[in-house]
């Protein structure tokens, strides 16, 4: 709910600083300027003003139109926390068109139609905006939240900004939504070895799902969003891959009461992400959203696991320890697949085996690096 509120208010941090006309830094040249406002050993009073300095008449400029995604729309609490913000802005006179949308489907389309000049959504949407964040989505590239917050912190740099620009898009904040699992419906699927030939339910908007679930043996079935929950319980499909918050919000303990489980290892790490249009959006201005991200890290992962519930410790299938390297041997070689077919950026992939490398050095992966 706070992520909107980490891009209002710096907007208005930067936009509220008032400029002195006898600043001894205002014969600085626009790179200079530049460079003040990216080096993080600044005050952030002294880079805002910087800012302001580089791009004086950028609150004359048009409204932006910033696109939420949020489930419950207009009376979702991520879109009441914006709204709450906006009004704050208008009082300052900034003008902010917020956008409520359920649909991310329709979202990650207007947003490319110039309709949103920003959007805040899930990472798997945002892989088609940026190869290199939406990759932090990667299939068991990331085991855990240590690893995900030391790889955010890595690319929170400035010297990583030129990656956070793809084409006409940047992205100016990443934050965690949790950890994804395999929900299955029968227990003795306990490595990815046994999902071979069982109905994997994969999201219909993203072709290469399909090519990825293939690869590790299993029969992908487009579902979306909507019904993938009750296609679960009704066993149209034997596994699903979904946060933990789905247990209670998806009610898939019913998928789960006839024999099934979570399998304790997981899938892979979801990422919200909030992208925008370059023209809009400087690439200074996008490099402070992405630092008032990452400063929350740890209070956006404290509300998200806030909202999982209670789920109980019978429902956890442990992975074997013996097969645990086969495991993780079938992810790697599911990514490799994928990065070759240009789905998965080898850059982040190297950053994100580095990292495991960092906490497991002993692993098998880490003596003969291939990412």
């Amino acid at each position: 709910m706070r992520l909107i509120a980490i891009f209002t208010s710096i907007f208005i941090s930067i936009l509220s600083v008032s400029l002195h006309a006898d600043d001894p830094d205002k014969a600085l040249t626009s790179e200079q300027l530049s460079g003040q406002v990216m080096d993080q050993t600044q005050e952030l009073s002294a880079r805002i003003l910087a800012f302001r300095q580089l791009y004086p008449d950028i609150q004359n400029t048009a409204p932006r139109s910033i696109c939420v995604w949020d489930p419950v729309g207009k009376t979702g609490p991520i879109y009441n926390l914006a709204f709450d913000r906006s009004t704050l802005m208008m009082q300052l006179g900034i003008s902010i068109d917020l956008k409520a949308y359920t649909n991310e489907g329709v979202l990650t389309e207007d947003l490319k139609a110039g309709q949103c000049d920003a959007a805040l959504f899930t990472g798997l949407r945002a892989r088609s905006f940026n190869r290199y964040t939406g990759t932090l989505d990667a299939l068991g590239a990331v085991p855990d939240s240590k690893h995900l917050n030391l790889i955010m912190r890595a690319i929170t740099s400035p010297k990583a900004a030129d990656r956070m620009e793809e084409g006409q898009f940047v992205v100016m904040g990443y934050a965690p939504l949790g950890a994804v699992y395999l929900f299955v419906n029968d227990r003795s699927i306990n490595t990815l070895a046994d999902v071979a030939g069982k109905r994997f339910a994969v999201m219909d908007y993203d072709d290469q799902q399909v090519k990825m679930v293939a690869r590790i043996g299993a029969q992908p079935v487009p579902t979306a969003i909507v019904n993938i929950g009750s296609k679960f319980n009704n066993r149209g499909v034997d596994i699903i891959p979904a946060p933990l918050v789905a247990y209670n919000v998806m009610e898939l303990y019913k998928g789960l009461s006839n024999g099934g489980g979570i399998i304790s290892y997981p899938f892979f790490q979801m990422t919200l992400q909030l992208v925008g249009h370059t023209d809009k959006f400087p690439k200074e201005f996008a490099q402070l959203i992405r630092e008032e991200f990452m400063g929350l890290y740890f209070d956006i992962q404290t509300v998200i696991n806030a909202q999982i519930g209670e789920i109980p410790d019978s429902v956890w299938i442990a992975v074997p320890e013996d097969k645990m390297p086969e495991y993780q041997s079938i992810m790697q070689s599911s990514r490799l697949r994928l990065r070759d077919e240009g789905y998965y950026d080898p850059d982040m992939l190297s950053l994100a085996r580095k990292v495991r490398c960092k906490f497991e050095p002993a692993s098998f992966e880490c003596a003969n690096p291939i990412e």
